[in-house]
């Protein structure tokens, strides 16, 4: 396979895995490169301005990641949105063409055939069967706008960011940074016995 190159790749169509879908619900594909800030602009204004009740939302292989992470975003915005599920199977055509041909022979070219994961996520307005397998029912809201939660959100990660961090030693912070470090009474003993600076400030 050293000598060919991928020269497109097509996905097989297939009817969505959802009953009594409207006809003209909006499927929102996700690619493997497709930015998310351009899908969630487009999804928004489908549900926020144009008043669908529903949407749907597909990626396969490389972009199932991509695709449950718009759906959450989706969820966070506009809350109160009923989501069934359904995970499945997908086939996409690969086509290789043949970089260095035999002298006077057609160029060869290979169809490969690959079996990957597809996820299609249904969000709705309106309640759905949560009879149905891959049904989730909308996430409690908490009072909060979605500012807040962003803001929040942001607040989390940093915090959590600082957890990781590894703390410096005591005498090393002393040492490199030169801070003045008021040591409590209860630890000034130990503090005093491990840290000890070549010169005071």
């Amino acid at each position: 396979m050293e000598n060919f190159r991928k020269v497109r790749t097509s996905e097989e169509e297939s009817p969505l895995p959802f009953p009594d879908l409207p006809p003209d619900v909006v499927e929102m594909k996700v690619k493997e490169g497709s930015k998310i800030r351009n899908l969630m602009n487009f999804a928004m204004a489908q549900m926020e301005l144009k008043g669908s009740r529903q949407i749907v939302f597909s990626g396969c292989g490389r972009a199932v990641t991509k695709t449950i992470t718009c759906v959450e975003i989706m969820k966070r915005k506009l809350g109160g949105l009923h989501q069934v599920t359904k995970v499945r199977y997908k086939t996409l055509l690969e086509v290789w063409e043949n970089q260095d041909p035999l002298p006077g022979g057609p160029a060869q070219n290979l169809t490969v055939h690959k079996n990957v994961p597809s996820i299609c996520i249904l969000l709705s307005r309106d309640p759905l069967d949560p009879n149905q397998a891959g049904y989730q029912p909308p996430e409690p809201q908490h009072g909060l706008g979605t500012q807040l939660g962003e803001a929040g959100e942001d607040m989390s990660s940093s915090s959590t960011k600082g957890l990781k961090r590894p703390l410096p030693h005591p005498c090393e912070e002393l040492l490199t940074k030169k801070l003045q470090v008021q040591v409590p009474d209860s630890l000034r003993g130990s503090a005093s016995t491990d840290c000890q600076p070549d010169h005071q400030h």
